[in-house]
């Protein structure tokens, strides 16, 4: 690659990985725009992995205690932090299941080069990221967390896995809905994405390596970036939640794909997707 391209994916991935706008959609959108070839799917997991360890650095207290739970439940002892971890787990499952059966149909592959998908995504969750989060009530920390909003969330994010709906963007707005603080939905959102980062990451890595498929320089130099973008991204967000609404957010969705869309339907022709 470039070392163009690898700096604009790590900055795209970066910042919208945990902003609520969808780092898969935007990633998706680099080759069509710009004209490059597709970066593949193992840069994508590449980017994906740098994204996951900046969230368990930023949020490495919550990681550690949220194991010492974990573990304490394996011993029989049932903790705040035992329940909270095994309220993550249990929100994960959805997204591993309908993972899966896209994968296993050919859904992912196919819809790189569908950007409408995209576009009608970023539009249609940027109205409901607002709507949720200027009417729903903030009455709720991660301490009220309890079985059904882990599941409602939970499979928010499974149909975070089709591009353009932003993983980050739909629970956020899920949690927002069931009437989570702002920055509790933003702390959860992101704990709740660990294992399903790490997860998808280490099953495409897996199938990329066992089909002859070599990790470049380009792309841990890649992944290496993402990280430190990401690191930042979510230490600011962190701190604007608890100042400002998601409007901004909203808005620049449906800007995004009203914008897309005007482009693929105008006739002009985008960059070839490879």
């Amino acid at each position: 690659m470039l070392i163009l391209q690898i700096v604009v994916l790590a900055l795209i991935q970066g910042i919208t990985e945990f902003l609520p706008i969808s780092s898969s959609g935007h990633l998706l959108l680099v080759p069509t725009l710009t004209g490059w070839p597709d970066q593949g799917v193992l840069t994508d997991v590449m980017v994906h992995m740098g994204s996951f360890l900046a969230v368990v650095v930023y949020f490495w207290r919550d990681c550690v205690n949220l194991t010492l739970g974990g573990v304490d439940l394996l011993r029989g002892r049932i903790t705040a932090w035992g329940k909270l971890a095994m309220l993550i787990v249990i929100g994960t499952i959805p997204a591993v299941i309908f993972g899966v059966v896209l994968d296993k149909i050919g859904f992912m592959d196919a819809v790189r080069d569908m950007p409408e998908i995209i576009a009608w995504n970023a539009i249609i969750f940027g109205i409901l990221l607002y709507v949720c989060d200027r009417f729903g009530l903030s009455e709720r920390r991660m301490s009220d967390m309890s079985l059904t909003p882990a599941v409602i969330i939970g499979l928010a994010q499974a149909i975070a896995i089709i591009p353009g709906t932003s993983r980050s963007g739909i629970t956020m707005t899920a949690a927002r809905a069931l009437g989570f603080e702002r920055p509790e939905a933003a702390r959860f959102a992101f704990l709740l994405g660990i294992p399903a980062i790490a997860g998808a990451g280490v099953l495409k890595l897996g199938d990329a390596v066992s089909s002859g498929e070599a990790i470049t320089f380009g792309m841990m130099l890649t992944a290496i970036l993402t990280f430190f973008v990401a690191l930042g991204t979510i230490t600011v967000l962190m701190k604007l939640v608890r100042h400002m609404s998601f409007l901004p957010f909203a808005v620049y969705r449906v800007l995004l794909g009203i914008g897309l869309l005007a482009l693929i339907y105008s006739g002009i022709p985008l960059g070839a997707v490879n």
